[in-house]
């Protein structure tokens, strides 16, 4: 009887903590949908995040992930799933997935030397859309971008839908948007590290908010852990989770439960581009990595 009103507790007070405020649309209205829910399909979490003063985007439910036998691009099933080391079988053939993409590898032939994800190199050079370091995965290069050029399978299934955050934008969601400072933190989901991001419109109820004072995770911080049901829960109401997986350069993957790289689509320098970067006792979104890097991405939508 205890563990029964313990769930409907948890429903009850997630059910407050979030009011999603978006663009409505025949299946949504400004306000998400009853008791502060948003609505989840066609691999989309319809809850807006500020990019820009005047941009808004709705997050994917999962991580980019690929598999080379078949040509097929997904989201993973879950928004804290993970490959890990599987990564380093990247090959042509290969068919399981991968979730460790090098830079603007889309499978658009952009000029670059290296276009298809399953294609190993450790010079950065490859990686130039155009043959030029200064062309971004935008405007006349917006193709290299994956979720321009391909059908996500599980999140539309058209091309075009999909794109990922520039650096700028990455930087403004997390530090720019209005009360940004109470919508971004560490935290873990089924004891998996990660950064957890709030919608716009989130607005904390008496007696919960996130704790923001201390950047760290792990099993033995107590604070913004969740369980699967308490996750799902949070998610239904729009939260954003960015899992920490850690990265592959050519052949060799580096796992790890506490460093979380994300691509953006801004190009930097001769041999980088940005990434939001972040572990255990930081984040930051104009972090640069080489090009040449396995490392994640999470798509959005626009907002119209």
């Amino acid at each position: 009887m205890k563990r029964i009103f313990k769930k409907f507790l948890l429903i009850g007070i997630a059910a407050a903590m979030f009011t999603a405020c978006g663009d409505s649309d025949e299946n949504d209205n400004e306000n998400g949908g009853a008791n502060g829910a948003v609505s989840i399909a066609n691999g989309v979490i319809k809850a807006p995040f500020s990019v820009s003063a005047d941009k808004k985007v709705y997050f994917s439910t999962g991580n980019l992930q690929y598999q080379a036998s078949t040509n097929t691009w997904r989201f993973a099933e879950h928004q804290y799933d993970v490959i890990g080391s599987s990564n380093a079988k990247i090959s042509s053939t290969y068919d399981g997935w991968i979730d460790w993409l090098s830079w603007g590898t889309s499978g658009w032939d952009s000029g670059a030397n290296v276009y298809q994800p399953y294609v190993v190199s450790k010079d950065d050079a490859d990686f130039y859309p155009g043959g030029s370091f200064s062309n971004s995965l935008t405007g006349s290069y917006a193709n290299a971008d994956w979720g321009v050029f391909n059908k996500i399978s599980n999140g539309g299934n058209k091309a075009g839908q999909w794109r990922t955050l520039t650096t700028d934008e990455w930087q403004y969601l997390l530090s720019g948007r209005p009360n940004a400072r109470i919508l971004v933190a560490h935290g873990s989901v089924d004891y998996k590290n990660g950064l957890i991001l709030l919608p716009d419109g989130w607005d904390s109820p008496s007696g919960f908010s996130l704790n923001i004072s201390e950047p760290y995770y792990g099993t033995n911080y107590i604070a913004n852990r969740f369980s699967l049901e308490d996750w799902a829960i949070m998610e239904s109401h729009g939260a954003v989770f960015l899992p920490a997986s850690g990265y592959r350069e050519g052949n060799y993957s580096k796992s790890s439960s506490e460093s979380g790289n994300y691509w953006s689509s801004t190009a930097h320098g001769k041999s980088y581009a940005y990434q939001l970067d972040f572990d255990k006792g930081s984040k930051d979104p104009k972090h640069t990595t080489h090009r040449s890097y396995g490392i994640q991405v999470r798509l959005v939508q626009d907002v119209k």
